[in-house]
């Protein structure tokens, strides 16, 4: 059977000030597109899956703009929905150095935050699908976003979907009264892949490294110390196979370290390390990660190790592309697997 994955979520479009510019210096903002889900998509896209991207629209050029952007890399969009006032904008001013970045969000009463059980027939979109993945930024939009993402789970399970999620936790979307504490434990309960990182899981669940200092670490991270924490996770939620952490250490806002780690439930997966020293744009580098990750395990299975290797090496690329899309290719990302980061000239 052939691969195909389905995410759900909401994608927005991107004003980001240029060259290191403040919000109070920008006289302009370069427009693209993005969000964790669909970049996930599009990742796998380049990478050969099949991949449908399902969310809700509004009826206007900014979404056809939108779903042109989509559709050139080869993802699906039969599914989403239109309707609606308008869509998600985020904000976004690059850090330099001990400058770090900043996001604002103007997403209140977008489309997809105004979505409502019973608007998506799951069942026409999971046929011939085997994955389906969603992030921790949906349920943070709207009461409706989180019902609809937990009856997407509740379908993908009934008919023997993969379920990945990514925590994603971001405290300035939790606004509609209720925490990510309360709403995220049952969704996240129907998954076999969970994806965080050390904030995610102590937000969220209260679950963290013993002793782990992130501003301590100078950049150098224990990869051993977060075995804790995906013991404790999988305790929590038994039915994942596989809990992993991505290891960011940061020197500056453009110099970081970056790897990962695998708990299959017997056996901690530690992956290479990478020293990212000039980084582009961080932006979207987790969800690189997850598309890596997904990629890896449909892809070489029962090799966790190298799924692994493979999730950390494109999404250290992804630091060095521009916009909130991953545009690697798989020869790309096992050449660098590979050893080989000397960024020479391909001619």
């Amino acid at each position: 059977m052939s691969n195909k994955v389905v995410t759900f979520g909401e994608i927005m479009l991107r004003l980001a000030t240029p060259a290191y510019l403040r919000f109070t210096q920008a006289g302009e903002y370069t427009a693209t597109f993005g969000g964790g889900e669909a970049n996930v998509a599009v990742s796998l896209a380049n990478y050969g899956i099949q991949t449908e991207f399902v969310s809700r629209l509004p009826e206007n050029d900014i979404a056809k703009a939108c779903l042109m952007d989509l559709r050139k890399f080869g993802v699906g969009t039969t599914h989403i929905l239109f309707g609606g006032e308008r869509m998600g904008i985020y904000f976004l001013e690059t850090g330099a150095v001990a400058r770090g970045s900043k996001v604002i969000y103007d997403r209140a009463h977008s489309a997809v935050s105004e979505i409502e059980q019973g608007m998506i027939d799951w069942e026409k979109v999971f046929r011939g699908a085997n994955w389906f993945h969603w992030t921790g930024i949906t349920p943070a939009l709207s009461q409706g976003a989180a019902d609809v993402c937990l009856e997407a789970i509740r379908w993908a399970r009934k008919m023997g979907l993969t379920v990945s999620c990514d925590l994603n936790y971001r405290k300035n979307l939790w606004k509609y009264g209720k925490k990510a504490a309360e709403v995220m434990p049952a969704l996240v309960e129907g998954c076999d892949v969970i994806l965080g990182n050390e904030e995610d899981a102590e937000k969220v669940f209260g679950i963290k490294p013993e002793g782990f200092d992130v501003i301590a670490t100078e950049g150098k991270v224990n990869a051993a110390e977060f075995e804790s924490v995906c013991k404790q996770l999988k305790e929590r939620f038994p039915l994942a196979r596989k809990i992993v952490i991505t290891l960011r250490g940061s020197v500056n806002a453009n110099h970081n370290t970056w790897g990962g780690v695998l708990y299959d439930g017997k056996k901690l997966y530690i992956s290479r390390c990478y020293d990212i020293t000039h980084i582009v744009d961080r932006v979207g580098g987790g969800d690189a990660f997850m598309g890596g990750l997904i990629y890896g395990l449909l892809t070489y299975i029962g090799d966790d190790q190298r799924a692994l290797e493979y999730a950390v090496a494109a999404s250290c690329l992804k630091h060095t592309v521009y916009g909130d899309f991953n545009r690697v290719t798989v020869e790309e990302v096992e050449k660098l697997m590979e050893g080989d980061a000397s960024g020479r000239v391909a001619r």
